[in-house]
C-alpha cells in the first residue's frame, strides 16, 4: 500500500457562529493543526471578532482572504486591490501576527495570474507576508454532500504533500468533517501544521519560484 501524502488543512471565508465553533472542537479533539484565512469584513461583527480570536488562542494561525472576497486581486486596479489586503490586515490587528499569512481570492479556486497583480504582490512582499496557495480543492462550497468522497480521492490521488481548502461557511458541509478527517487518519496521512513550499509563493516576503505564475499586470487606470 502506497504511504499516505502528509496534508495541510486549510479553512476559508469564515468566521461563521453556526459552524466555526464545532469546526474548531473537531479540531482540538482529534488534535490536527488547521490554518483559518478570514473575510476582513466579518470581523466588523463582535461575535464573528471573538471567533477568529478564539481559534487563534487555541493555536490556529489566521490568515487575511482579503476585505470582502470579491473580485479576485489580479482583476482589479493595483490601488485596489492593495486596499483589499491593507484594511483586512487592520481589521485582523495582532491576531495576523507573526506570519502575516495571506490568501488570494481565486474565485472559486483556481489558480493562475487572476490571484495577485503587481502592486499587491510588492505589498506582500513589503510587508513581509507570508502567501498560501493550495492545491487540493474538493468542493465543500458549493457541494456540500459530495465535496468529502471528492477530498478523499484528491488527497488519494496526490504525489506530493497535499493543501487543502475547505469552507467554514453555513451550508451543512462541514457536518461531514469529523468522518473525513477521521479517514484521512486512518490512512496514516501526517496533518502539516506548516504549509508545504510548493503552495507558498511568497514567505515572510521573499518570493518563491513559482510567485510570477500568480501575478497579472495592473490594468491600466
Amino acid at each position: 500500500m502506497a504511504t499516505a501524502q502528509p496534508i495541510c488543512l486549510t479553512f476559508d471565508n469564515g468566521p461563521e457562529p453556526e459552524v466555526t465553533p464545532g469546526v474548531l472542537t473537531i479540531l482540538a479533539r482529534r488534535r490536527i493543526p488547521a490554518m483559518f484565512f478570514v473575510v476582513g469584513e466579518k470581523l466588523r461583527d463582535p461575535a464573528r471578532r471573538a471567533l477568529a480570536a478564539r481559534a487563534r488562542a487555541e493555536g490556529f494561525p489566521i490568515g487575511n482572504h482579503t476585505l470582502t472576497h470579491g473580485t479576485p486581486l489580479g482583476r482589479r486596479g493595483g490601488a485596489e486591490a492593495v486596499a483589499e489586503i491593507k484594511a483586512c490586515d487592520a481589521l485582523l490587528g495582532d491576531l495576523r501576527e507573526p506570519d502575516r499569512l495571506f490568501r488570494p481570492n481565486g474565485g472559486g479556486g483556481a489558480l493562475g495570474p487572476h490571484l495577485l497583480n503587481a502592486s499587491a504582490a510588492r505589498h506582500l512582499q513589503a510587508g513581509g507576508h507570508t502567501v498560501v496557495l493550495w492545491n487540493a480543492i474538493p468542493r465543500d462550497f458549493d457541494d456540500p454532500e459530495g465535496w468529502p468522497e471528492r477530498a478523499l480521492a484528491q488527497h488519494a490521488a496526490a504525489t506530493g504533500p497535499v493543501l487543502m481548502v475547505l469552507h467554514d461557511l453555513p451550508n451543512g458541509a462541514m457536518r461531514h468533517l469529523d468522518r473525513v478527517l477521521g479517514r484521512l487518519q486512518d490512512r496514516g496521512a501526517e496533518f502539516l501544521a506548516e504549509p508545504p513550499a510548493s503552495c507558498v509563493p511568497i514567505r515572510r516576503g521573499i518570493p518563491a519560484p513559482g510567485l510570477a505564475a500568480c501575478i497579472s499586470q495592473d490594468p491600466m487606470p
